[in-house]
């Protein structure tokens, strides 16, 4: 009998351990899966998700990060006094990496970065070594905008030079780098079509207000103007719509947005979700360079134009093409950045 009682001991202690062993296996386990999470946050300009362009780009790539097992969470920023609060929401929530999106958020990306010197950032359309103070942390995004514009710029002028048309125009946000390097690619594609076309400007002083943008684009339209490039974000849709008002052709930015209708001729494409997710995927990996620059142009495809307007003619979908083969190749040169 106690030979049985001692025997029933020793399988419940060995019970007892072995459930203890497979609780502390899983723990462990569950532990490497929580530590092997990367996780990616992003904070957007005050443009929103809602702009169909710039951020909502960006948030397209946060997207297809999380796709991939990345954890991913958006701040979006009202005004630019919510960008340090939110570039510091990120770094509180333990992200991997922590990316701005736009020009506007430079000082406040350099003010946290140098403050949380091992955690990881990028920011979109941002010269890291332009930054006041040069952060070793931060990798910046940058595109060739001036490529995409020049494509869109020649189409514009094709057309315009078909139509017996005299100008095209075009409405910025704000007078800033990433804007202006669109619009002095356009103006050059444009008169390299047709040299003796006009090119209008201006600037909205905002990238919100779609009825500041649709009031500039429509007196651009009353000088002659009958193609109209949007480099606005959300502000911009109102010169798309003033385009559509006067059964004109409009051209739109960033995103393809061939979707809002058969007024938009085509769109200067900008891969910002190909950029965000390369620096997410990058950061996990370990490749990603901080204090330095990815650059992404027509010969890595990080810049193109968009799908047609039914109304555009083969003729000038196929001269575009042929100039966009030339620019993967290196053979145009001389598209300016800045403009006049």
């Amino acid at each position: 009998m106690r030979k049985r009682v001692l025997t029933l001991a020793v399988l419940a202690i060995a019970t007892v351990l072995l459930a203890s062993t497979f609780a502390a296996m899983r723990g462990s386990s569950a532990s490497a899966a929580h530590k092997a999470t990367f996780s990616a946050c992003l904070v957007t300009d005050i443009g929103g998700l809602n702009d169909k362009s710039f951020n909502h780009l960006a948030y397209v790539g946060l997207q297809t990060a999380q796709k991939h097992g990345i954890k991913g969470k958006v701040i979006q920023s009202k005004s630019p006094a919510d960008y340090i609060p939110n570039l510091k929401a990120c770094v509180a929530s333990g992200a991997g990496i922590t990316i701005g999106v736009g020009f506007l958020m430079t000082d406040a990306m350099d003010a946290i970065a140098s403050s949380y010197k091992s955690n990881k950032f990028a920011i979109v359309d941002v010269d890291v070594t332009s930054m006041k103070h040069k952060p070793k942390n931060v990798v910046g995004l940058l595109f060739k905008e001036q490529e995409a514009g020049y494509l869109v710029g020649y189409a514009a002028g094709l057309y315009v030079k078909a139509t017996q048309g005299t100008a095209v125009g075009s409405v910025g946000g704000l007078k800033i780098p990433p804007v202006d390097r669109y619009i002095a690619g356009y103006q050059y594609g444009a008169k390299k079509a047709d040299p003796g076309i006009k090119v209008l400007n201006d600037y909205s002083q905002d990238f919100v207000a779609q009825a500041k943008c649709k009031e500039k684009a429509l007196n651009q339209i009353a000088q002659g103007s009958t193609v109209e490039f949007q480099v606005a974000g959300q502000c911009g849709l109102g010169v798309l719509d003033a385009a559509r008002s006067k059964n004109l052709f409009g051209i739109g930015v960033d995103a393809d947005q061939g979707y809002l209708g058969t007024h938009v001729m085509t769109s200067a494409l900008k891969k910002v979700d190909v950029a965000v997710y390369t620096a997410i995927t990058g950061a996990k990996a370990g490749t990603v360079k901080g204090g330095t620059n990815t650059v992404f142009g027509a010969k890595v495809n990080g810049v193109g134009y968009g799908k047609w307007s039914p109304k555009v003619s083969s003729a000038i979908r196929n001269a575009v093409a042929a100039q966009f083969k030339l620019l993967k190749a290196g053979k145009i040169k001389g598209i300016p950045s800045t403009v006049k």
